[in-house]
């Protein structure tokens, strides 16, 4: 899984053959699940502990970061089953994140909501233009 997910070679990239070497994810750590496996009746589930180098990905951009490693862990095909547990970012790499460019106080000025139900965040990656984004997220 680590190998697949940061470097596997498919021939599309410009590189040294030996060059993912230096930049794959790492399964540093792998346990089995209590209660399942040998004796329980059970097949075996595992928590895989995987570190990817900070390298790989563009400094300040936390949300690419986590749907970077999100993506490679759900659409890894030849599990039966995944679940992701927590993901531990270096200091070094968030200090990087500048912030988002408008707060919470300009979103709800946005959407003209206020109060605990301004939870909703903002999926432009659906392709949705902004005003229709806004309008949707109003109606909820």
């Amino acid at each position: 899984m680590a190998g697949e997910s940061s470097t596997a070679p498919d021939g599309r990239l410009d590189r040294p053959a030996d060059a993912h070497e230096s930049y794959q994810a790492k399964a540093y750590r792998v346990d089995v699940v209590p209660g399942t496996g040998a004796g329980t009746g059970k097949e075996a589930q595992y928590f895989a502990y995987i570190a990817y180098d900070i390298i790989l990905f563009e400094e300040g951009s936390i949300a690419n970061m986590t749907a970077s490693l999100i993506g490679n862990v759900f659409s890894f095909k030849p599990l039966k089953a995944a679940r992701l547990e927590d993901i531990r970012i270096p200091a070094a790499y968030v200090k990087t994140f500048k912030g988002p460019p408008t707060g919470i106080v300009v979103e709800r000025e946005r959407l003209d909501k206020y109060g605990a139900r301004c939870s909703r965040d903002m999926k432009p990656k659906l392709g949705l233009s902004a005003r229709t984004t806004a309008a949707s997220s109003t109606r909820r």
